[in-house]
């Protein structure tokens, strides 16, 4: 029997889209001719070899509302002349495309909710950006019957907001042999994007406080302002940037890691109900990381002690908690056996039965 095709649609160069990788990857080994879209940047390196179709689609520019509609306009094209069982929207910056596309062919439709997209801090801080994103989540969301999000806080979102019952599939990470490298330096670690709300203001000068590099590894709209801030707080040979960073190689940076963090500003719902992807590599490297007091952390740490939720984010309450992860060894000790059992628990290799039981279901295959 042939293979069904499902293409899914996301707006970045592929590459470092750890997420998109395993589910891609996840979708390939169950059976299914996946195809991964997204853009090509002017300084898109190559593209990794994937068990997967991956293309990408040119912009003309790489930021704004142009941005958008180009993408958009080449998305829908292409969807239209490529052979679909299914499309899978990524979030709601390709849901337009893929909802029209998917209505013209008669063909099945998924909403993967990686955000509360009209929640995040960039969106809600613009009234008329906000305005047109909660447009298109209205007009499009509530058909797509199929679907799935990162998290139970989530899931009781879409269903209050569109009416919409998803399942969760939690951004685990995949479960591989462990041994944990001897670490001589201390170092704290930042991964994942550099973006607006994720705490950078109060975390850098914090690091005033402790002995200790912190290694920022990823991009993002706040990239400048944070390199920035750290030369502003004269911290420029103790917060180290690197930029993208591949995604094989980024698993090494995060086993050396001492301590690992996850923090984003109480400025958005979409903030305060998530449950990111970084939470879950640092408990697969058996790394205690500092975290936000949010509800899905909390859901986590109640079962297994992996983190240090702090319900304040000022320099001095940030600077204060680090410092306990890097002295206090009996702590620290706690929390790194617990990522270790936690880890067993909290795998990809759970959430993706979920994840191909959502495609078997819409394709009648169970």
């Amino acid at each position: 029997m042939t293979p069904r095709k499902i293409v899914c649609t996301v707006t970045n160069d592929l590459n470092y889209d750890q997420r998109m990788i395993r589910i891609c990857t996840s979708l390939s080994d169950a059976g299914y001719d996946v195809t991964l879209v997204g853009f090509k940047r002017k300084k898109s390196m190559p593209l990794t070899a994937r068990p997967f179709k991956q293309v990408r689609l040119p912009i003309i520019v790489e930021q704004g509302k142009l941005m958008y509609a180009h993408y958009w306009f080449n998305l829908f094209f292409f969807l239209l002349f490529r052979k679909a069982d299914a499309i899978c929207a990524i979030d709601l910056d390709t849901i337009l495309p893929v909802y029209y596309a998917s209505r013209l062919l008669g063909k099945k439709r998924v909403y993967d909710a990686h955000e509360i997209f009209t929640e995040l801090k960039e969106v809600i801080s613009r009234p008329s950006v906000y305005k047109m994103w909660s447009w298109i989540g209205n007009h499009c969301v509530p058909h797509f019957k199929t679907g799935y999000t990162i998290g139970d806080c989530y899931a009781a979102h879409f269903k209050k907001l569109y009416g919409v019952d998803y399942g969760v599939v939690r951004n685990a990470t995949i479960l591989k042999p462990l041994q944990i490298p001897a670490k001589p330096e201390r170092t704290i670690l930042y991964q994942g994007w550099v973006n607006v709300g994720r705490c950078f203001e109060q975390l850098i000068p914090a690091m005033k406080q402790v002995d200790a590099k912190l290694i920022v590894c990823g991009e993002g709209n706040f990239y400048a302002q944070a390199v920035a801030l750290a030369k502003e707080h004269g911290l420029e040979e103790k917060v180290i940037f690197k930029g993208y960073i591949p995604p094989a190689q980024l698993g090494e940076y995060t086993r050396s890691a001492t301590v690992g963090i996850t923090l984003f500003e109480d400025t958005s719902l979409s903030n305060r109900l998530s449950l990111a992807n970084r939470f879950f590599d640092y408990m697969h490297a058996g790394v205690p990381q500092l975290c936000n007091k949010y509800a899905e952390y909390e859901v986590v740490n109640s079962r297994f002690e992996v983190a240090c939720l702090v319900p304040d984010l000022t320099p001095d309450a940030i600077a204060a908690a680090l410092n306990k992860l890097l002295t206090d060894n009996t702590y620290y000790n706690r929390l790194q056996q617990n990522c270790l059992a936690a880890r067993e628990v909290y795998c990809w290799q759970e959430e993706e039965k979920k994840l191909v039981s959502t495609y078997k279901k819409l394709f009648n295959e169970l």
